[in-house]
């Protein structure tokens, strides 16, 4: 059972879709469900997270710096096997700790990005480790926390929109001209995720609802040609992030990430004027 403040988070988490207050608002959090290590029941615990540019993603076991490894490490290495929730999907993944060069070399861009991981690794004797959770395939749709397709098509949106918030948070944060390395990568992730998620519906809800709703022809047309416009724009910015990191301008970056955020609340907006009200069918996720 976690303990009450867990709890908190966990219930608040689950109650909306990721987002959370307090401690840890704004932040990239999931929930790592392990398998303990001797009891082999489930445990739920609030994990901090990095995006890796592509599908997996990190997290740092530094247990504020304490002398021990946090019970979720021990347990995953015991039971490799995880369920990640991340506030959109919910999936199993293969817990794999980072070998030590790797792990190093992650780890220095985890303090770039915030010191507070080098001040948890002074505390310490031990390595803090850092593990990489990499999604298992699946047969069939991802399962998304949603009961209808148009509470998933808000879900996914609504990621969307906070990840750019994030981002853009992050380049007012750094203070400097120089692109980090870590905000290059959450930027890539990003471009990556984006181009998943348009593919995703070409391939499968606009074709559905073509068939179903002939009438809606000019609204999808319309929607694929704001795909290909932000398919230009994700090029431009992956180009421009791309860069070596000596003449990576933040600023340039950030004119990108502003330009993409304003083109794609407007696509995210009307899509969902025009889907969403045909996308009721609870269950149709499945």
């Amino acid at each position: 059972m976690p303990n009450p403040f867990n709890q908190q988070v966990i219930d608040e988490f689950r109650a909306n879709n990721g987002r959370v207050g307090g401690y840890f608002e704004g932040a990239r959090l999931l929930l790592l469900t392990t398998t303990g290590a001797r009891t082999g029941t489930p445990h739920t615990t609030p994990v901090g997270f990095y995006p890796d540019g592509g599908e997996r993603v990190l997290v740092v076991a530094s247990a504020g710096g304490a002398p021990q490894h946090p019970d979720w490490f021990h347990n995953l290495v015991a039971h490799p096997r995880v369920t990640v929730e991340d506030g959109v999907f919910t999936y199993e993944a293969e817990a794999v700790v980072l070998e030590r060069a790797e792990r190093d070399a992650v780890f220095a861009r985890a303090v770039e990005d915030d010191p507070g991981w080098a001040e948890y690794q002074a505390k310490t004797d031990r390595v803090i480790p850092v593990v990489a959770l990499h999604p298992i395939p699946l047969d069939g749709p991802p399962n998304v926390n949603a009961g209808s397709m148009a509470e998933g098509l808000k879900v996914v949106h609504d990621a969307f929109r906070r990840e750019l918030t994030l981002i853009r948070k992050e380049f007012t944060a750094t203070g400097t001209s120089r692109l980090g390395a870590q905000l290059r990568v959450n930027c890539l992730t990003l471009c990556q995720g984006l181009h998943n998620h348009h593919t995703g519906e070409e391939l499968g809800i606009f074709p559905l609802l073509a068939d179903r709703h002939p009438e809606l022809a000019p609204a999808l047309d319309r929607l694929r040609q704001e795909h290909e416009r932000i398919a230009e724009l994700l090029e431009e910015l992956r180009r421009v992030v791309a860069e070596d990191p000596q003449d990576a301008d933040a600023g340039r970056v950030l004119s990108q990430v502003e330009r993409l955020t304003t083109e794609l609340e407007a696509h995210l907006t009307y899509e969902e004027e025009q889907l969403m009200p045909l996308l009721t069918s609870p269950g149709a996720w499945r």
